[in-house]
């Protein structure tokens, strides 16, 4: 747009913006994220998680973008995010479910036999301790098993006697005070 000295008006128009604090003065309620919270604990908000990522369509769009190079952190973030905009939950309950939500869609993307998996942006080739340590995992269960096994196996140890600060009966006491009292008048 031409003006009549023949220059040309900016398409951008800084003062064409919110005015400061506007956003204070709309009526509250109007979002989501402004009402109580449909979960508090952070449990509860995992096993609807689980609940949801583990079956049917939700999981195979969980494999799908994993196998397309998607990270998981990427994944969990959108997943934290959209609860929270959608008031499913509150910011802190957000981050106190980002570990446990990263495992499970690793986990997710494991089982499902993703070649590529990526966690992270920066971190591009981590399939490797994935594996490793879903094979610590195994090795760890079977070494339980066995040493479940082998505590079967062992005696029962032998009923002993009442351990040094047992409360003894008062006559060993009475014995124990006269024997100590005949040594000091002997050593006397």
């Amino acid at each position: 747009m031409k003006n009549k000295d023949n220059f040309t008006d900016s398409e951008y128009n800084p003062f064409d913006a919110p005015i400061p604090g506007q956003s204070l003065t709309d009526e509250p309620g109007n979002y989501p994220w402004e009402h109580p919270p449909q979960y508090t604990d952070p449990e509860q908000v995992i096993d609807n998680l689980y609940d949801k990522l583990t079956t049917g369509e939700m999981a195979e769009q969980v494999i799908a973008m994993l196998d397309a190079g998607v990270p998981v952190e990427a994944i969990v973030r959108v997943m934290t995010f959209s609860g929270f905009m959608q008031g499913k939950f509150t910011p802190d309950v957000g981050f106190m479910i980002v570990e446990p939500l990263m495992k499970l869609v690793s986990a997710i993307g494991i089982r499902a036999g993703v070649k590529e998996l990526k966690l992270s942006l920066e971190d591009l080739s981590n399939n490797k301790f994935l594996k490793d340590m879903a094979e610590l995992k195994a090795a760890n269960k079977e070494l339980q098993s066995i040493s479940q096994d082998i505590q079967q196996d062992l005696p029962e140890p032998e009923e002993q006697g009442p351990g040094l600060m047992a409360k003894k009966p008062m006559e060993e006491m009475e014995q124990s005070e006269e024997m100590v009292n005949s040594q000091l008048e002997g050593a006397m």
